[in-house]
């Protein structure tokens, strides 16, 4: 069975993500800074499902860290067959009034990190002619986010880039999946501060395990763009037929803080 790369496997989508897989029988590489955390996810998964576990504590907003985690593989002699890029945050706020040190966080994991593993792996993939890659973007990445400007902007990137490699790569017996869950129960509203935000106020979200299991599924079938929930596809798709200055609109109508 393959072994799947997962970051941000400490908890939400990615926890999940490496549920699933294990479940299926695959060994596994988890990578995130609370090494601790996937540890104590290491023995559950090892005792539960009889698979192998690799467990890597590392800051993937650091400069370089894809590829001191692609060297610790190799090291390793891991194979990594499925790479998922689960790792991201977001911040909720006025971009004139929000942090910049924790947006160039932001920019590094979500778009840095994230390009630099998939050149790593999908060199080799595309060496061996076979592996699957996950990107995970979001509903996000289908307009612009007024009080979430940066976050939008790297879900944009995510998406553009992956369609982009997953046409190139298509003759080569490798694909690239991005997975675009809407609002999910997940912890990331907490750490972007947004749960005062109409968007998910009051709101029954769907959970981590429900995106996740959709997007492995839609990873395994080879799916270019996988976007979770008939609803999120519906608005995501919409918006190429709405003048963009109403989207944005929208989108800032439905971003601001629950009255």
């Amino acid at each position: 069975m393959a072994t799947a790369l997962i970051t941000g496997a400490s908890n939400g989508i990615g926890l999940e993500l490496a549920k699933v897989h294990a479940s299926k029988g695959g060994d596994l590489v988890l990578v995130a800074r609370n090494k601790s955390k996937l540890d104590e996810l290491k023995t559950t998964l090892e005792n539960q499902y009889k698979v192998k576990v690799y467990t890597i504590g590392k800051d993937l907003s650091a400069s370089n860290s894809a590829q001191e985690v692609y060297n610790e593989t190799t090291k390793q002699n891991i194979r990594i067959d499925y790479l998922i890029n689960n790792a991201g945050f977001g911040d909720f706020g006025m971009f004139v009034e929000t942090d910049w040190n924790k947006e160039l966080q932001m920019i590094n994991l979500n778009i840095t990190t994230l390009t630099q593993f998939t050149k790593l792996y999908l060199q080799d993939m595309v060496k061996r002619k076979s592996g699957k890659i996950m990107n995970v973007a979001s509903t996000a990445a289908f307009q612009s986010g007024p009080t979430m400007a940066i976050y939008y902007a790297t879900k944009a990137y995510v998406l553009s880039f992956s369609e982009a490699i997953d046409n190139e790569v298509s003759d080569k017996g490798v694909t690239v999946t991005t997975l675009c869950p809407g609002a999910t129960e997940s912890g990331f509203q907490a750490a972007a501060a947004m749960e005062e935000s109409a968007l998910v106020k009051g709101k029954k979200l769907p959970t981590s395990k429900e995106v996740a299991e959709y997007g492995y599924k839609s990873m395994m079938q080879g799916k270019t763009v996988a976007i979770h929930g008939s609803m999120n596809w519906i608005m995501a798709n919409s918006v190429r037929f709405t003048p963009r200055a109403m989207v944005v609109k929208i989108t800032r109508k439905i971003q601001d803080k629950a009255k």
